[in-house]
């Protein structure tokens, strides 16, 4: 199993769209796929299910969330099971160890998106985790058991849920921020990608994404030589590792630059492998050649806007090129299915960078 996560610094370059449609494709490609929602604004959870099946979920949480200990206490044994018998948020299945509380003895079903691909729920209450990581962070260096098993958590479910389905890939999607909940995510997956717009805001995305890489590795660096044998087991062995970088949703100007970018567009694009050079430390990229992570996830395959095609997917909670096989609104109707091969052409480009994205995966064997 691996695990990825996909990251910038830079909100609205189109992270949840890109995590959701290459979920799919990998899926399609025949690689059982997990995606875990730990972005506290569940963007990726609401493109994925109705909202009222979502709220259905919280619903049900929303004592645990409070207290979890107490609201189980308040449930016979078998009102439990039947609870934890159904799909629950990734904060409820994390709750207990931001409590102090025992572990569950079963995981919860995941939430079936697609064939081979699932779904755990966000809940705009994941700041409370966030919260307790960054109260026991210093106790991890001496190795205080809660405050290890608190930040090796989201790990531990993602194996364990791998383990149960037989997951190949866990895409873990996270916010834009820079804080404890991120460090913890990013530091612990085994490869993240950089979707990038081709402006000035990427190339600083990029600048604060090293920097922060750079310390997060001292820091668990740190603790991993700290920790006892046993503790370092529950750690990865290898600090995350970069599989690239994509141009995503850009305007097309065809003809204009080899990549049918707009002059300026093109000149921003060309400066984000000097960006990545610069300032991800080499550590985190050495295992690709410089030819392989200087060049785009895919090259051009995505890199182009779909216009309202995203939002008529998150409307149907399918990807992009399954929407004119959805049961479509009647207004809505004439104008996609006028335009299916539009849609449905889509589906070949987004295996073609889930091909490419695998190939580098290959590449932290």
């Amino acid at each position: 199993m691996k695990t990825i996560s996909v990251f910038n610094n830079k909100g609205g370059v189109g992270k949840t769209t890109l995590t959701f449609h290459l979920a799919h494709a990998l899926a399609e490609l025949g690689h059982r796929t997990l995606l875990v929602d730990l972005d506290p604004q569940c963007n990726l959870t609401i493109y994925g299910m109705d909202e009222d099946r979502l709220h259905q979920i919280w619903m049900a949480e929303d004592d645990f969330v409070s207290d979890f200990k107490s609201a189980q206490e308040k449930m016979t044994e078998s009102e439990f099971r039947l609870l934890i018998s159904r799909t629950r948020s990734v904060h409820f299945l994390l709750k207990p160890v931001e409590d102090g509380a025992s572990d569950l003895l079963s995981l919860p079903p995941p939430y079936r998106l697609a064939n081979n691909l699932d779904l755990i729920p966000g809940r705009l209450t994941m700041h409370l985790f966030e919260d307790a990581i960054a109260r026991r962070w210093s106790e991890v260096y001496q190795g205080e058991p809660l405050a290890v098993r608190t930040v090796t958590k989201p790990l531990e479910l993602a194996a364990a849920y791998a383990k149960q389905h037989d997951y190949e890939f866990v895409i873990m999607d996270t916010s834009p921020s820079l804080g404890t909940l991120n460090r913890l995510i990013i530091s612990t997956t085994d490869g993240f990608v950089i979707p990038c717009m081709p402006d000035m805001f990427s190339l600083y995305g990029i600048r604060n994404i090293g920097n922060a890489l750079a310390v997060w590795k001292k820091q668990f660096d740190t603790i991993y030589h700290l920790l006892s044998v046993e503790k370092r087991k529950l750690f990865p062995q290898n600090f995350v590792r970069l599989l690239g970088f994509t141009i995503y949703n850009a305007k097309r100007y065809t003809g204009v630059t080899k990549w049918d970018l707009a002059q300026a567009h093109y000149n921003y694009a060309m400066q984000i492998p000097k960006a990545i050079s610069q300032f991800i430390p080499a550590s985190v990229k050495d295992h690709l050649s410089l030819d392989v992570w200087s060049h785009p996830i895919g090259e051009t395959a995505i890199m182009h806007t779909h216009n309202t095609l995203p939002a008529m997917a998150q409307k149907y909670h399918t990807p992009i090129w399954r929407v004119p096989s959805a049961q479509l609104e009647k207004d809505d109707a004439p104008t996609i299915l006028g335009n299916r091969s539009t849609y449905e052409s889509t589906r070949g480009r987004y295996r073609d960078f889930a091909k490419d994205l695998l190939s580098r995966l290959n590449a932290l064997e």
